[in-house]
């Protein structure tokens, strides 16, 4: 009896053993015969974040670097050469961090990981502690951009402002719905846009990279080599209304409309589930509480004007308790105060980027993140310095013509 319960103890043992041997043969082709794959990108990414977390810099280095190297248009590339570079920093390998920080921004330059190595080469682009504070210099273009589809009277009454008439001639014009060209597809949703339904315009627009046929991937291409692609992905409402009070609140404008973006795609009358409203996307309680700051005695959310009025003093407020560190803001606006406050607790110093990246919660990690991408696409398509900052890091290309 007791013979066969040491075989099989001896069996679990060894069969055991065996699947550990296989995992690490099976992990060894990967990051040699595959380690040009999403797959080794991903696992060396896993591997170098736990070696970091260990405090051991140098093998976390090592362990990533071969992803920029190797996979370069991984969709893991941004994040890996992001902190290849912060890694290589913290080694004191500068001209190694360098390279890798410039290399984000020109490969993946619409990326909140582009804005992260801006700020740590030292370009004046905000940081999380600063950004709220700053008053950048924008300029917006007021002209009408051309239209690539549709007929010469179409494309006459969009640039007269004719918003409904255009669209209602459109709809006679806009016979191939199903399988729109790259050029119908793009006119669709600038005109949807000119309707103020920017949510649906802007994933009009967005899904043109999903194209998978090679002329209408080179036409897509070709397309968002132009400005007018990103200023459509990037609007501008309600300019004079969130410039107006993020000035009398004394708070960041590209935040502002960074967050409404993320919050409401600009929808005035939208409804979460967990029913917040309009622009801002405020709670009635939280809105009830700015209002009573204010002294604002009757105020709709779904009226653009009140809900940024409230959103803006709101967004200040919450500023406050974090010492104007607008990623704490950010993520206590998503999160609430409550569970930003379990997630700092305990924690003397912090690394922002780490905390960034160890938020539990995915929702709030890809807000954060989204919030700041839009921020730093803003202020790259309308703050003239930032753009030409941008071009002279990145020879040979403009905003308008990277992804």
């Amino acid at each position: 009896m007791f013979e066969s319960i040491k075989l099989k103890k001896v069996s679990a043992i060894y069969a055991a053993i065996c699947q550990h041997i296989e995992r690490l043969e099976a992990t060894l082709l990967l990051i040699t015969k595959y380690d040009d794959s999403d797959a080794a990108a991903e696992y060396r990414l896993q591997v170098a974040q736990g070696k970091s977390a260990q405090g051991d810099i140098q093998a976390a280095w090592e362990w990533i670097k071969p992803v920029t190297d190797k996979n370069p248009h991984s969709q893991w590339a941004r994040i890996a050469g992001f902190w290849e570079g912060k890694w290589a920093s913290k080694l004191g390998r500068t001209a190694d961090a360098t390279t890798a920080f410039e290399q984000v921004i020109a490969d993946h330059p619409q990326s909140y990981y582009a804005w992260r190595s801006a700020v740590m080469l030292g370009w004046d682009v905000g940081d999380f502690k600063t950004i709220a504070k700053l008053n950048p210099t924008l300029e917006i273009p007021q002209e009408r951009p051309m239209l690539p589809a549709g007929s010469p009277t179409l494309k006459e009454l969009y640039q007269l402002a004719q918003t409904e008439y255009a669209w209602v001639l459109w709809q006679g014009e806009f016979t191939n719905k199903l399988e729109p060209t790259v050029a119908e597809q793009f006119t669709n949703g600038l005109l949807l846009i000119d309707q103020d339904n920017y949510l649906d315009g802007i994933s009009e627009i967005a899904s043109l990279e999903d194209r998978e046929k090679p002329e209408e991937k080179a036409e897509y291409e070709k397309l968002s080599r132009q400005l007018v692609y990103w200023q459509a992905l990037y609007p501008f409402p309600y300019q004079e209304e969130i410039t107006s009070f993020a000035q009398q609140r004394n708070i960041n404008p590209l935040l502002v409309i960074s967050i409404m973006r993320q919050e409401s795609r600009f929808e005035e009358d939208i409804k979460s589930t967990a029913g917040a409203v309009g622009l801002m996307q405020m709670l009635p309680s939280t809105a009830d509480w700015a209002a009573k700051n204010l002294q604002v005695e009757k105020y709709s959310l779904t009226n653009p004007q009140d809900s940024i009025k409230l959103g803006t003093w709101f967004l200040k407020e919450i500023h406050r308790p974090y010492q104007n560190n607008s990623l704490l803001a950010v993520a206590s606006y998503n999160a609430g105060q409550g569970n930003l406050g379990r997630w700092l607790d305990n924690q003397d110093e912090i690394d922002f980027d780490e905390f960034v990246e160890s938020i539990p919660f995915y929702e709030t990690k890809n807000y954060v993140k989204q919030v700041f991408g839009n921020y730093w696409n803003y202020l790259q398509l309308y703050e003239p310095q930032v753009n030409q900052q941008v071009v002279k890091g990145s020879p040979g290309q403009s905003t308008a013509s990277r992804k």
